[in-house]
C-alpha cells in the first residue's frame, strides 16, 4: 500500500523551498521522532531514498 502526498512549492523573494508531509501513519510504523535528522538520495528521476542520519536499530520481532 502506498500514501499519496503532493509537493508545496514556497518561493519568498529569491529563495524556493519544496515541501513533503510525511504521513504519519508511516512516521509511527518507523518510529520517526519529531526534529529527527534524515538525508534524501535521488536514484534517478522517478526513486528518491530518505534515510536517517543517525541510524535506529531494526525492530526487533516478536518471538512466536
Amino acid at each position: 500500500m502506498g500514501y499519496n502526498v503532493k509537493i508545496q512549492k514556497v518561493e519568498r523573494g529569491t529563495t524556493k523551498s519544496y515541501y513533503i508531509n510525511f504521513p504519519a501513519a508511516l512516521a509511527e510504523a518507523a518510529g520517526i521522532k519529531k526534529g529527527e535528522e534524515m538525508e534524501w538520495e535521488l536514484e534517478d528521476k522517478n526513486t528518491f531514498i530518505l534515510t536517517r542520519v543517525k541510524k535506529s536499530p531494526p525492530r526487533k520481532s516478536p518471538k512466536t
